[in-house]
This record gives C-alpha cells, structure tokens and sequence, in this order.
C-alpha cells in the first residue's frame, strides 16, 4: 500500500473549501470590475489602467469575496457589500413614467411621479412581504414550506405553485378571470 502525501492532501481539502459549489455574489469583485470599465471615459485608457491593476486588485477583491464575503453570504443569506441601502433608482413604469425606487434593509419604498409614497417589506419571519401605503399594511404573498406561494387575491387566499401555471392564476384572480395576453 501506497503512502498517501500529506502535501497533496492538504492542497486537496483546502481545493474543497474553495471550490465548495457555494457561489455567492461575488459583489466586491463586481463593483471593482464596473468601476474599472467605467472610470473614464476612454476604453483605451480603462484597458490599460485595468492591465496593470487587475492582476492586483482584482485578486485580491477576488480573494475577500471568495473567502470572507461569499463565507457570510452563504450563512447568513445576506453579502454586506451587495446591499444598496438607501440607493435611489428612477425607473420606468409600464404606463411611461419615472418612478423613483429606493433599496431599504428589508425592501423597497416606492415614490410615483406624483409624490404618493408605498413601500414593499419582506418579512423575514413569517417568509412574506408585504405592502406599507398610507399607514395600512396588507401581506401581499408568503411562501408556503412545501415550495408554493399563498397570494392574497380580491376574492381571498389561493395557494399557487412558483411557475407560469401559479402566475396565470394570479394574473386571472387579479383581473376577475378576464386576463388577455398581448403579445
């Protein structure tokens, strides 16, 4: 019988713990990543400022996320670096005008073009979120253990599975069974 080289079993088991099939965010390295293209705006002068720090800092952006940043992602479900707290987005609606979305710790406060304010809140007890306007708070989903959502409707609670089968019945109960789809 063969003896076994410590050496190479040490590097085996520490290959283990980084390549673990626990992918986090990697939000360190993808902040550096979008400032590194975006510094100037020159392409030239990023590729070559990106050339000579890349190797350095991204290694090491690369090194923290992997072993101390995607660490706490994994266990506790939350990267610090990832979150945007605070962050103030004007996006798009559907009907053609900005909504201004700040990120909060637990959610999302909404503001329309015409100053109403609401909020959307997860609840990370009861596994639901929920919605916050005018002082009223209403549960608009929870999931459910068996991996379907309980969605509060007009007509009362359904329980649906995640797919498109659960959405079209959501759509149907929000829209009083007449949903036309456009496409």
């Amino acid at each position: 019988m063969k003896k076994i080289n410590l050496k190479v079993l040490a590097i085996a088991m520490a290959g283990t713990l980084v390549m673990n099939s626990c992918i986090g965010s990697f939000s360190l390295f993808n902040k550096y990543a979008k400032w590194q293209c975006t510094m100037s705006d020159s392409k030239f002068l990023n590729a070559i400022v990106g050339f000579f720090l890349m190797p350095i800092v991204g290694s090491v952006t690369l090194f923290i996320d992997s072993v101390v940043l995607n660490t706490i992602e994994f266990w506790t479900g939350d990267n610090p670096v990832a979150h945007k707290v605070g962050k103030t987005q004007k996006i798009l609606g559907g009907d053609g005008r900005y909504y201004a979305v700040t990120n909060l710790k637990n959610g999302y406060e909404i503001t329309t073009p015409d100053g109403e304010m609401m909020q959307f809140l997860y609840d990370r007890e009861n596994n639901a979120w929920m919605q916050v306007q005018n002082g009223e708070v209403k549960e608009m989903f929870r999931f459910n253990e068996d991996g379907t959502v309980k969605v509060n409707t007009p007509a009362g609670q359904k329980d649906v599975a995640l797919d498109e089968a659960g959405l079209y019945q959501v759509q149907m109960a929000f829209s009083g069974g007449n949903y036309w789809a456009c496409r």
